[in-house]
């Protein structure tokens, strides 16, 4: 695929300007052969994947109500109205291409190797291209796929369906795990090493249980608007129970530091970060009661909360707060010395998260909803709550509880805190709308600017959690005051093609597209 640059965005936004610069350089042009064997390449893809993921976060945040506009500021534009046009988080694209040639780079080397002794890599290849590939589906639809990756042989790819985009990106999950499995039954293959793997340490079983979860979530988001060749899960594999985060060993070091911590709390230098946005009140209203009450996790997520400052979207009056001047919104810890603290932004040293372990739990109580397994929903939904207090509750080292809190005592607060609420009590969501809901909001919760790209996914899928149309109440709308959209729900439908796209390849992306009625192919 030709190679496109990424194009300047504003700074408020700080979309790509730190998050979606790689780790090290490896593949710089997919135009020319990549020499770098897969043990030097694969780490580089991961990272760079977990930089991007954590762009996406930023994007789904600006369009889920995780965030807002803070005091301050001005310039916002679009963010508020939603008219969105080709420069719009154009670094989305470029960067998840760029990783897909790393990542094919590292396929078409172990398949090459008719030893056998790179098919770990292989694997694992597939798995995150199927990961980044869904990214770029679920944000712009159609998107070159089989023509795609091919270097010079094709600069300018056509265009799939993101209909038949799906359905082959479960078959490469189903593949990467029968590799996986048939190479645990050999000798002579190579397993990742901790250095060579900075998600799962060269654990293939985990590997695979990643790739059993990535395929439910394709099953269930197309549920309904496609047909797969293959529904069925191993249950002896089973399915993600631990959270996927990628640490290659962040460290104080230029371009070497976590990416979301360098966007919004400070870089390597000591300059602080984006203080442009602040929690938006509706997501804020299922921690300080006006939705729900969850004070546990509201105190390890917030600055100062249940006082933390927050905003409706779209209200830029001189009135509005100045966000957190120290560190940010989104920082809980001491603000003399910032790090090593449990909740979002942990320290600067913190993993980056593919997928959490709750969003697999709540993926699981939807499928046992749906008939696509035959688990215990309420079980599952009750794991997905409890995982999302222990992934809070971490230390930068990913494994460590912060000392003086307790999971499971404030869980079980926070059942008894909202006894009266289907959303949390599941025994009250006596039918299958209620039951979905309960699991769709518990997941956006539990996705809070950390993949806030999924509850925005999640949101256009389901309508869930609830967004009213009356706008002037931030509690029931995260809807932007001054939105063009003419939907009901007043929010935009998708953002647009980047320019780059319509400069290199005119002939084949798509036209016409509207950010008010152009839809993602499994959205309402």
């Amino acid at each position: 695929m030709k190679k496109l640059s990424i194009l300047s965005i504003s700074a408020i936004f700080l979309l790509c300007a730190s998050s979606c610069k790689k780790y090290l350089a490896i593949n710089t042009n997919p135009n020319a052969a990549t020499t770098a064997t897969p043990e030097v390449i694969l780490p580089q893809a991961i990272v760079y994947s977990a930089s991007i993921t954590s762009s996406y976060n930023n994007y789904g945040a600006e369009l889920a109500g995780y965030a807002a506009n803070a005091g301050g500021y001005g310039g916002f534009g679009s963010n508020w109205t939603y008219n969105f046009g080709p420069n719009d988080y154009s670094g989305l694209w470029s960067s998840s291409y760029d990783a897909l040639n790393d990542l094919q780079a590292v396929q078409d080397f172990a398949v090459a190797d008719k030893t056998g002794a790179h098919d770990y890599f292989n694997a694992i290849a597939r798995i995150m291209k199927v990961y980044d590939f869904q990214l770029l589906v679920d944000t712009y639809n159609n998107i070159p796929y089989t023509d795609a990756l091919k270097g010079a042989s094709s600069v300018t790819p056509k265009y799939d369906d993101a209909k038949t985009i799906y359905p082959l990106l479960a078959t490469q999950l189903d593949s990467a795990i029968a590799i996986i499995t048939a190479a645990m039954n050999k000798s002579g293959v190579t397993v990742p090493t901790t250095q060579q793997d900075p998600l799962f340490h060269g654990n293939m079983t985990t590997w695979e249980q990643f790739a059993q979860t990535l395929k439910l979530r394709l099953i269930i988001r197309a549920s309904g608007v496609v047909t797969f060749a293959n529904k069925t899960f191993d249950n002896n594999i089973g399915f993600l129970g631990t959270d996927a985060i990628v640490n290659p060993g962040y460290a104080k070091i230029s371009g070497q530091q976590n990416p979301s911590w360098n966007t919004w709390v400070q870089d390597y230098a000591g300059t602080a970060g984006n203080r442009a946005w602040m929690p938006c009140t509706y997501v804020f209203s299922f921690y300080d009661g006006a939705n729900l009450l969850d004070n546990g996790r509201g105190q390890v997520i917030y600055y100062n909360f249940p006082s933390t400052p927050n905003n409706q979207l779209g209200v830029g009056t001189t009135s509005v707060p100045s966000a957190p001047s120290v560190a940010n919104a989104w920082y809980s810890g001491s603000t003399s010395s910032l790090g090593n603290c449990p909740g979002i932004m942990k320290g600067l040293n913190m993993g980056e998260p593919l997928m959490l372990a709750a969003e697999s739990d709540f993926l699981q109580a939807e499928a046992d909803v749906r008939g696509i397994l035959t688990q215990n929903a309420k079980t599952d939904f009750l794991s997905g709550i409890a995982a999302s207090f222990h992934y809070l509750y971490l230390l930068p080292d990913d494994h460590t509880i912060a000392p003086g809190l307790d999971v499971k005592a404030d869980t079980a607060q926070y059942m008894s805190d909202n006894a009266g609420s289907y959303l949390v009590n599941y025994d009250l969501a006596n039918t299958t709308d209620k039951q979905i809901e309960a699991i769709v909001t518990q997941k956006y919760i539990a996705l809070n600017f950390i993949n806030s790209q999924e509850g925005w996914n999640e949101y256009r899928r389901t309508g869930y959690p609830k967004c009213s149309t009356f706008t002037s109440d931030p509690t029931k709308s995260f809807a932007s005051t001054l939105s063009q959209s003419s939907r009901p729900d007043k929010l935009p439908t998708r953002i647009l093609y980047p320019a780059s796209e319509y400069s290199y390849n005119a002939k084949n992306v798509p036209t016409g597209i509207s950010p008010y009625s152009s839809l993602i192919f499994w959205a309402h």
